[in-house]
């Protein structure tokens, strides 16, 4: 082979290659599922998140305009930093078009920024604080599922205007928990309350004593935990412990999943009121989605951050279906002006500053004879339609809508 020869043969092989790898890439519609694989919210969000967004995939066949849908997935360990890190990674040279889940709001804040800078889109599922759709907002983030302002109005002024009107917070002690009592504190007043006192826990606490200690010398009438996952856990078992209720205060657990109540058991559990976006148990529609999501899971129950991630991935593809593309702008674009439908939510909005607004629930979970088959847990108490449940846009502070 001439050397003239040689080179030609060189230049073809790097032009052809060169074609070649953008297409590779572009056979793909990515989906990373990043979250607590392994510690305080593995049970409510973790590898049933994973299962959920697969389920989401599945609906479109898995396969949407002739590009196979992928869904990949990394622990963060409720560390921002690495969650910052892993979703960086993922959207520079992984091909990862969308984020789902998040867990901790400390961890989601992190991937916002990122999703933020680099113009793709987050659906937000596991972190709650109300900031996401305020001063947190952004063109690409969707919160769907809960926030601390739907949680505190509908369980705290329910809880204080039956007589709870005395409140000790038990605070998980970074945004979500901050957050959470925040919101809070503010119904539990309007409602004509007030909080006598807080003590703030670290994340991943194994030992609750010192705070129950101090709500139980408080005498409030309510012991409010605005915490959540391992952690709520360990507070309800331990109070039954200190006997808390037993000795007249009352737990008010601000954000209890099912698989917490699951976990504990109906007898630790029984009578605690709980909001929630989601149950299993709802209606015919949902329960045939959890019959998909038990086989899926080996008969794990499905919280509410599982369905959140199901319901924000498969509005994600069905944006992706309609705008003809996955290009982040226009799919972002196109995820606000359709209505969201899956299993739970049925022509419900999303309002520009990214709240989804879910249909909200009181229930209170049910005593041990009360529950005939298994994940029989809750009796639906109140319904509040989103536009109820959630805080107005006019008083969020998010910079992208004009008050």
């Amino acid at each position: 082979m001439t050397t003239r020869t040689f080179k030609k043969a060189l230049y073809l092989s790097a032009a052809l290659l060169l074609s070649i790898l953008p297409a590779k890439a572009a056979e793909t519609i990515k989906i990373g599922v990043l979250n607590d694989q392994s510690g305080v919210f593995a049970d409510n969000g973790g590898t049933g998140s994973v299962a959920a967004a697969k389920l989401a995939a599945e609906d479109f066949g898995g396969e949407l305009l002739g590009r196979k849908i992928e869904v990949i997935s990394a622990d963060h360990q409720n560390k921002p930093d690495i969650a910052a890190a892993t979703a960086r990674r993922w959207f520079d040279t992984e091909g990862v078009d969308v984020i789902a889940d998040g867990a901790a709001s400390s961890a989601g804040f992190a991937i916002l920024e990122v999703a933020r800078q680099k113009n793709k889109i987050f659906v937000i599922s596991g972190p709650g604080s109300s900031d996401f759709t305020g001063k947190a907002c952004s063109p690409v983030s969707f919160h769907f599922n809960y926030d601390t302002y739907a949680l505190s109005k509908m369980t705290s002024d329910a809880v204080t205007k039956a007589g709870g009107n005395t409140w000790y917070f038990i605070t998980a002690d970074y945004a979500f928990g901050h957050a959470l009592q925040r919101d809070a504190t503010k119904f539990i007043e309007a409602a004509g309350g007030k909080v006598v006192g807080s003590s703030a826990h670290p994340l991943g606490s194994t030992d609750m004593a010192s705070f129950l200690l101090q709500a139980q010398a408080s005498k409030a009438k309510v012991v409010g935990l605005a915490t959540s996952g391992a952690d709520v856990q360990t507070a309800i078992k331990q109070a039954g412990e200190f006997g808390i209720v037993e000795s007249g205060q009352q737990l008010a657990g601000l954000l209890v999943f099912i698989t917490d109540v699951n976990a504990l058991g109906l007898k630790a559990t029984r009578g605690l009121q709980v909001t929630t976006s989601f149950y299993w148990d709802l209606n015919d529609d949902t329960r045939a989605w959890a019959k998909r999501y038990f086989a899926a899971t080996g008969g794990k129950v499905p919280s509410m951050v599982q369905a959140g991630v199901y319901s924000g991935v498969h509005h994600y593809l069905a944006a992706v279906k309609a705008a003809g593309t996955k290009d982040p702008a226009i799919v972002a674009k196109k995820m606000h002006e359709m209505k969201v439908n899956d299993m739970y939510n049925k022509d419900v909005a999303v309002r520009p500053d990214g709240r989804v607004l879910h249909t909200m629930y009181l229930v209170q979970v049910k005593k041990p004879e009360e529950s005939k088959y298994k994940y029989d847990y809750y009796k639906v108490l109140t319904t509040a339609p989103g536009e109820q449940a959630f805080r107005p846009m006019s008083e969020g502070n998010c910079p992208l809508v004009q008050n």
